[in-house]
């Protein structure tokens, strides 16, 4: 079966390496300068946003909260990503008590088999999270079923609610089940997800800036 059509390149048929190399440069560098500029227009978007959510979660985790983290396929990684960030952080910054939902397969695929997958986080922040804590959902689409379920599950325990997404937002930004919604206005997953990835880490710096002030 061809893979042209999702790899113009390999199908090239010249001998001559020259225009495809030079084409292949090209689209890296279109790609480097679309994505540059997505994330700064985006972190200038979200930024009364970002500090908004970031002086509620510095308060709650003064208060002895926690943060969860959660999302599917790259979104996961993210998540993950964001959850260590917090609890292991560069040297001199101070760790603090988060965690991400998709780290244990174990609960993971036991709680898709037993209950559903739609219920794979909400099920988890039912015996783990508590009011005071903090819930932050990551997706490109922002609409998945687990996450919004998960979401309403962190509104109903009393948690403060995060969510990243693409496109215009979805279910996150039509939803009641958010306290903050930073959207990436962008229809490529990977643009979105670079942006976001810019997102959490000032959420991260400006939480972490909000505590040593408090110290």
């Amino acid at each position: 079966m061809s893979s042209g059509f999702l790899y113009p390149f390999l199908d090239a048929r010249e001998r001559d390496p020259g225009p495809l190399l030079a084409d292949l440069a090209a689209s890296a560098v279109a790609k480097s300068i679309e994505s540059a500029r997505l994330r700064r227009t985006t972190a200038e978007a979200c930024a009364a946003d970002v500090e908004r959510a970031a002086a509620e979660t510095a308060r709650r985790f003064a208060a002895g909260g926690r943060l969860f983290t959660f999302g599917n396929g790259g979104s996961s990684t993210d998540a993950a990503t964001l959850a260590a960030l917090f609890a292991r952080p560069p040297a001199g910054a101070r760790p603090l008590p988060a965690w991400s939902l998709t780290a244990d397969q174990a609960i993971l695929t036991a709680l898709g088999n037993d209950v559903g997958f739609d219920l794979v986080f909400a099920r988890q922040l039912i015996a783990r999270g508590a009011a005071g804590d903090v819930a932050v959902a990551m997706s490109t689409s922002g609409s998945s079923r687990d996450l919004t379920a998960a979401l309403a599950e962190a509104r109903r325990l009393g948690m403060y609610t995060i969510g990243f997404a693409g496109h215009d937002g979805g279910s996150f930004a039509t939803g009641s089940d958010l306290d903050v919604c930073l959207v990436v206005r962008s229809q490529s997953v990977h643009r979105i997800q670079e942006a976001q990835a810019l997102l959490g880490h000032r959420l991260w710096s400006a939480v972490h800036r909000l505590r040593e002030g408090e110290r």
